[in-house]
């Protein structure tokens, strides 16, 4: 069943760290089948407090997302953006049918 990890930026705190994580996590997408179904762009927040960005990433199960996301590659960019930003991240399942 589909998978989507949903990156929720609320504030960069760290400029370098968050430009180091910048240039480093898309080599953690090698060797991985991701669809980026969105990825920061203009954001009109519906309800509650304002985000400063978000990314929405597709994958073929909830497996093959964390198989990414405890990757080594990712978990080493993943370092530079916990110390360059506040972000909230989760997996959430897609419909088995969304016809």
């Amino acid at each position: 069943m589909t998978a989507y990890v949903v990156f929720v930026r609320d504030r960069i705190t760290d400029p370098a760290e968050f430009t180091a994580y910048q240039q480093t996590a898309p080599l953690a997408r090698e060797g991985h089948a991701i669809t980026p179904l969105a990825f920061y762009g203009a954001v009109e927040t519906l309800e509650g407090t304002a985000v400063d960005g978000a990314v929405i990433l597709e994958f073929a199960s909830v497996a093959e997302a964390h198989g990414w996301y405890d990757s080594p590659l990712y978990r080493e960019a993943r370092e530079h953006r916990l110390k360059g930003a506040e972000y909230r991240v989760f997996i959430i399942e897609g419909l088995a049918n969304h016809t």
